[in-house]
């Protein structure tokens, strides 16, 4: 017995499925959020990101400075410009992340069962039995028995590139810890995690804020990434500094949940904020791993019925060194669209993999796949259940409106609008009955012809 947000023949010809997929007249409505880095930087290779379904670029300042992003931006502009392909841009905040720091890049072996000692002294060289860290309070936070994960992306699901510790003794202002598995971290920063505790350290730093009123105004962010999000007070905080900057007042805030703090305080931060991203990787570690599966479905639900978008990390990881996903990462990906996800999010996959632009493609294509089998009607119906009455004066409008040129075959909707969120709630209506259409008799609405026009009075915008 198949879910009911699934719509497949019954029973369904199983050679049907190697029948070659039918081309859409629209492409997948999931949104594609590619991480722009070493890999993904030149205009060639970002052209071809958008060409494959690249949507978002986000520019993550865990790594590089200012001046390096600022090149990469650039070259995203030219890029858009040559395929004539729409893309918005995401500043991700470093925020209270711990980094290990390999000033050297040599690779650091560390073998199982030897003890390695985390410092707060930056002078000294990464090695094999000590590694330098970003902050010093660490020994304050930690005890005898706590996990530490560390890792680049934090733990990539290979135990032979990321490492987990047992704390062993607290030395002062050193962690004496016990190395649970040999591995070998290469590159010249590694993310640390300290499992289920609190690091003191506020979620939006004194140098986010610096990199947002600069980098950030000057190339207008329409995303701002909020890592490590654990209250609502942290979104409201970061809305208030946004206010006071007058080109990103209208920035979009995403929380990132990834951490025990922002899942306990999930549903107070989907109030304030503007949508939610589900860090699998940092989450996951958290998590007993019988568990994320739930987190993530509750989650991507709670946002469903909230109206907000709700994006997936973490779905291709072995795509950053080969060029087909495994079976279970396409069945993740496909999974998370009918879960009701509205984006992937790739981080290490187009940041440093080898392979960002078939990555984004092979996304792409399953996410359209998905989206075919998806029940859009039962979930609008249960949704509209769940929301109820009485509607606000926008969502009555909106809806009014939509109904409304469904019935008189309308060519042209006009929306006037100051802060474009009539605009949104019309749009997203308008699609929603489109693809209810598209699924049965599109007879009945000439969709090929209709046109969506937005006009601001106080801005210029595009859509």
């Amino acid at each position: 017995m198949h879910s009911t947000h699934l719509l497949l023949e019954e029973p369904i010809r199983m050679a049907s499925i190697l029948e070659p997929s039918k081309r859409s007249f629209f492409p997948a409505m999931t949104k594609i959020v590619g991480t722009l880095g070493p890999k993904s930087r030149s205009v060639d290779v970002i052209s071809g990101c958008l060409t494959a379904g690249m949507c978002v670029a986000r520019f993550d300042f865990s790594w590089g400075d200012a001046e390096f992003h600022q090149e990469t931006v650039e070259n995203l502009k030219v890029a858009v410009k040559s395929t004539k392909k729409l893309c918005a841009v995401m500043l991700d905040t470093v925020g209270p992340e711990l980094q290990v720091l390999n000033r050297s890049e040599h690779p650091i072996s560390l073998q199982a069962d030897s003890l390695v000692v985390l410092t707060p002294n930056q002078d000294k060289e990464a090695t094999s039995n000590r590694l330098p860290l970003n902050f010093g309070g660490l020994s304050k936070a930690v005890k005898k028995g706590d996990t530490i994960f560390i890792g680049q992306y934090l733990f990539t699901g290979s135990e032979t590139t990321s490492v987990w510790l047992e704390v062993t003794e607290v030395d002062g202002e050193d962690v004496v810890c016990l190395i649970k598995n040999s591995a070998t971290l290469a590159g010249s920063l590694y993310t640390l995690h300290v499992s289920q505790i609190r690091i003191d350290l506020p979620t939006l730093t004194d140098k986010d804020k610096e990199v947002i009123s600069t980098w950030g105004v000057q190339n207008n962010i329409d995303f701002l990434s909020l890592s490590y999000t654990r209250h609502a007070e942290d979104v409201r905080h970061a809305r208030e500094f946004l206010s006071k900057l007058d080109d990103l007042n209208q920035t979009q805030i995403f929380a990132k949940i990834e951490n025990i703090e922002g899942l306990n305080h999930f549903d107070e931060i989907l109030q304030e904020a503007d949508g939610i991203i589900l860090s699998r990787g940092n989450l996951g570690i958290d998590l007993p791993p019988e568990k994320v599966f739930l987190f993530q479905k509750a989650a991507v639900y709670k946002c469903n019925m909230a109206g907000k978008p709700a994006v997936i990390t973490r779905v291709v990881d072995s795509m950053a060194d080969n060029l087909r996903p495994t079976r279970a990462e396409a069945t993740d990906v496909a999974n998370a669209v009918l879960d009701g996800s509205d984006a992937i999010l790739l981080g290490a996959e187009t940041l440093r993999g080898l392979y960002p632009v078939e990555t984004i493609s092979t996304v792409n294509k399953i996410c359209a796949e998905a989206e075919k089998v998806f029940n859009q009607d039962s979930y609008f119906k249960k949704a509209v259940k769940y929301v109820g009455e009485p509607m606000t004066h926008l969502e009555s409008i909106a809806s009014s409106a939509t109904r409304a040129a469904i019935k008189v075959k309308a060519s042209v909707i006009i929306c006037f609008t100051s802060t474009g969120k009539a605009a949104r709630s019309l749009f997203f209506l308008m699609m929603n009955f489109l693809i209810f259409l598209l699924l049965g008799d599109f007879k009945t609405f000439n969709f090929f012809s209709f046109y969506f026009i937005l006009i601001f009075p106080m801005q210029v915008a595009f859509a």
